[in-house]
């Protein structure tokens, strides 16, 4: 059941650069989903992934964020609820990044966190 998530949300830069995307590695998006997860790792303690998947396993949420099928684990909801994902392309670092309101720490390059 594809629900839609209120707590997440996709800055339109991002929203473009993930379509962009898609369109590069010849991802149909109406077939595949962009996994959101939660990993161990980096100087924080945790860290974020993303990509493309095309199977949802029994522990999995699906949504739409923003026109853009999202699948993320019960686990990795819990630490990310509140997030914005965004994206760029500055001096502090290229990329996607996440901004969560729930992260009690960062590490200086942005890309892990701590709860």
């Amino acid at each position: 059941m594809e629900n839609t998530l209120q707590d997440i949300k996709i800055t339109d830069t991002a929203r473009q650069k993930i379509l962009l995307t898609a369109k590069k590695e010849h991802v149909d998006i109406r077939a595949a989903w962009l996994r959101v997860a939660v990993v161990p790792g980096g100087c924080s303690g945790l860290t974020y992934d993303l990509g493309w998947d095309t199977t949802v396993r029994d522990q999995d949420e699906v949504f739409e964020v923003d026109g853009i099928p999202v699948v993320i684990d019960s686990r990795s909801m819990a630490y990310i609820e509140g997030s914005v994902l965004d994206f760029s392309d500055g001096l502090q670092g290229k990329g996607f990044h996440f901004s969560n309101p729930q992260a009690v720490r960062n590490c200086a390059c942005g890309e892990s966190f701590g709860l």
